[in-house]
Parts: structure tokens; C-alpha cells; sequence
């Protein structure tokens, strides 16, 4: 697919990030190494909070390039007004 402008990029990095990124190593640093530990419930509420929230941003800049994208792009959806 040939980038058809900035955007176009942006939403594709974007898209690349959420579907391809495997966080599982990094969870197991900062959670469930600590599996032993009494506050480990609160550890992985943390993890989940965290990265639910960095994945609604994402998301969120995702949604907002959809209708700057060439039309022709499968995801290309009209502004709402």
C-alpha cells in the first residue's frame, strides 16, 4: 500500500502499534515476576488500568484520521459533524 499523505502514515504507524506490539514481556517485568507479593492484585489492577488507558489513546488518535484518509482506503469513514 503506497502512503497517500502524513496521515495516511500516522494511522497506519497507529494501527501497526496496536495490533503488533506484544507488551507481554514488559508486563512480566513490572507485574508477574511479583506473583509472590501481597500487593500483587493491586500490581496487575495498575497493568491493566495503565495499558487500557494508553490503548484508549491510541485508539482515540486512530478514530480521529479515519476521515483523512484516501477515500479508497478500507477504514475511510466521512467526518461527523
Amino acid at each position: 500500500m503506497r502512503a497517500g499523505s502524513k496521515i495516511h502514515v500516522e494511522y497506519e504507524v497507529l494501527k501497526h502499534l496496536m495490533d503488533k506490539i506484544d507488551l507481554s514481556e514488559l508486563e512480566e517485568k513490572m507485574v508477574h515476576q511479583y506473583k509472590d507479593d501481597d500487593k500483587y492484585p493491586r500490581l496487575v489492577k495498575r497493568w491493566d488500568d495503565g495499558s487500557g488507558e494508553i490503548a484508549r489513546q491510541i485508539q482515540k488518535l486512530i478514530t480521529s484520521r479515519l476521515h483523512r484518509l484516501p477515500k479508497k482506503h478500507p477504514a475511510y469513514k466521512e467526518k461527523e459533524t
